[in-house]
């Protein structure tokens, strides 16, 4: 016999688990490792990474 797929649909809220915080500003920044700092116009700039939803930002320091 084979593998059994669910074919249950997916309910809104599992769709869009961890999402919602994000879309209303509320991102989760930490620090991005594999560019810790940046010099830009002789300041020192920092990049910031949301865990959940991949957005960056940047924070002159």
């Amino acid at each position: 016999m084979g593998n059994v797929l669910p074919f249950k649909k997916i309910t809104a809220s599992q769709r869009h688990k961890g999402n919602t915080l994000c879309r209303h500003g509320h991102h989760k920044w930490v620090l991005d490792q594999s560019q810790v700092f940046d010099v830009k116009q002789g300041r020192l700039v920092s990049r910031y990474r949301c865990s959940r939803c991949n957005a960056t930002r940047n924070r002159a320091e």
